[in-house]
């Protein structure tokens, strides 16, 4: 007899997280694994932000909170909208959740029926299409390679669209290939969506502080598009709070209404604490912040050397991302090839490979929509990337 529901075998295990697992084991047995698999920042969470939280406790702010966030934090989410993006909000447009991954779940379950389609661009963060599995949508996929950045073109744009399309996903800074869309391409995108005044657009902005561009461009900045635009966004990279859980979502404010509804019944209301942190971190001006511009420069300074790095294993074709803090290398140069013992068939091959040989945990780029490329986060010191980096190019070379 199968006790668990079709849903529940219908749904991937988020691929990050189980070689995040694979990793910690091996560490246990007395391994030493790099492990460059987890999507966080290796920085401490800023003392004013944890001086914020003790205060919140001194005060007593141990209550339920509201479903939707406290009113303050929401109106901070809209003062800095309007700091950082330029963009207008009200805080009833705000529904504050238990991370950006709640945010993106309520917002999906309040959009989409069975059988709606909504299209993704690959590579994607891997739990979009289980989400939408959970939503009883349709995926579809639109394919990008290194060789264009990894970024969807209109074109590609309006050939997915159909008749039952409801909604588009996408991220900038992206995860998983770092890539960064200018105005001007999310501008010839949002041309397309005008024609297609039923498509809901969910805009994954969490990376929006790890940018090295400069100006973070949102496509909630075209007029036409604003009802249709829904913002995630969050604390966890760009201040470091990833154990935090606090992220949220800004749409209009039907769809708002949605996900505090859907909200009030898997969840209530996000940490109290979190979300008293969670207003000195949003309050805080970008530009005039001594700490995130030691994070984004550290991160920067490790892009580069990672980089420059892997261009030197035979094999390796990347691109130079622009923000976040992965490099996504085409490695199909080393499908076919084995050592005698195991065969790289695939990019999980590779990276299961790379785990028990060299001892450096990634991530397969299937799980991300591109099976022809792996995952490498570089949210870790220059000496651990180095150190990878030979042990990679080493381990590599065994493979004829």
């Amino acid at each position: 007899m199968n006790i668990l529901s079709e849903r529940i075998h219908r749904l991937a295990e988020s691929e990050t997280l189980a070689m995040t697992r694979r990793s910690r084991e091996l560490k246990e047995q007395g391994f030493d694994v790099i492990n460059l698999s987890i999507g966080q920042p290796d920085f401490n969470t800023p003392d004013y932000i944890k001086e914020a939280a003790r205060e919140a406790l001194d005060q007593n702010f141990t209550f339920y909170p509201p479903v939707n966030g406290y009113l303050d934090l929401r109106k901070a989410i809209c003062q800095k909208l309007k700091r950082d993006n330029n963009l207008d909000y009200t805080p009833d447009q705000v529904v504050v959740s238990t991370g950006a991954k709640q945010a993106l779940a309520n917002t999906m379950l309040s959009l989409v029926n069975p059988g709606d389609e909504v299209i993704v661009p690959a590579p994607y963060w891997v739990s979009y299409r289980e989400i939408v599995k959970l939503a009883e949508g349709t995926s579809v996929v639109i394919k990008t390679g290194v060789e264009t950045d990894f970024k969807v073109t209109p074109d590609q744009l309006e050939k997915a669209i159909s008749p039952k399309t409801k909604v588009f996903i996408f991220s900038s800074p992206c995860n998983p290939t770092g890539s960064v869309y200018s105005r001007e391409e999310l501008s010839a995108l949002a041309k397309v969506f005008e024609a297609h005044p039923g498509i809901f657009i969910i805009s994954d902005e969490i990376y929006e502080l790890i940018n090295f561009k400069g100006r973070h461009e949102s496509i909630a900045q075209f007029p036409e598009l604003r009802d249709r635009v829904i913002i995630i966004n969050g604390v966890s990279k760009g201040f470091a709070m990833t154990g935090w859980r606090l992220g949220y979502c800004v749409a209009a404010p039907e769809i708002a209404k949605a996900c505090d509804k859907i909200q009030g019944q898997f969840t209530s209301g996000a940490s109290s604490i979190s979300q008293r942190a969670a207003i000195a971190a949003i309050t805080t001006d970008p530009a005039k912040s001594e700490e995130l511009r030691n994070m984004i420069d550290t991160f920067r300074n490790r892009r580069d050397l990672f980089l420059k790095l892997l261009n030197e294993i035979p094999g390796f074709r990347t691109n130079v991302p622009d923000g976040a803090f992965y490099i996504f290398p085409d490695v199909t140069w080393y499908y076919g090839k084995s050592n005698g013992n195991v065969k790289i068939n695939n990019g999980t091959d590779l990276c299961n490979y790379l785990l028990d040989h060299a001892h450096v945990a990634l991530v397969s780029g299937e799980a991300f929509g591109n099976p022809d490329c792996i995952r490498l986060s570089y949210a870790t010191s220059n000496g651990e990337l180095t150190e990878a980096a030979r042990r990679i190019k080493e381990t590599l070379a065994l493979l004829h």
